[in-house]
């Protein structure tokens, strides 16, 4: 079973200040565009390159609210726009999968990091998948 790999976009993107306030439409697709290379080839391990033997390529699912909503999904990574709370949208997405489907929720919010270990979700920070 491939593991589910949801990202908070709007706190990945806005974990490192690179100028993304300017253009935060074009910041979230250049974070899609890169999370495509995990659907592919598999999530990095630990401080290297993507691990094939961690289970395969995961399913990428990218939580958007605000400004991002109009990005779209790409091969590999499945755009999710957010209708009220974002972090509402991703607790939904880690309940919504089977119990024993491994999951990973990439941000680095305490609250939503609380919320979504207390369904089985595994948690990793922005610098797991930022470019």
């Amino acid at each position: 079973m491939k593991a589910l790999v949801v990202v908070d976009a709007a706190n990945v993107v806005g974990s490192v200040p690179d100028g993304w306030w300017r253009d935060r439409h074009g910041a979230t697709e250049r974070l899609r565009d890169h999370l495509a290379r995990y659907a592919a080839e598999g999530l990095p391990a630990p401080g290297g390159p993507p691990d094939p033997a961690a289970g395969g390529p995961p399913e990428v699912v990218l939580v958007v609210e605000g400004a991002a909503r109009g990005v779209t999904s790409v091969p590999g990574v499945r755009v999710v726009p957010a209708e009220g709370s974002g972090d509402d949208r991703i607790v939904a997405e880690v309940a919504g999968r089977p119990a024993d489907r491994p999951c990973l929720v990439v941000t680095a919010d305490r609250e939503l990091r609380a919320r979504v270990v207390a369904l089985g979700a595994e948690v990793a920070g922005p610098r797991t998948v930022r470019p």
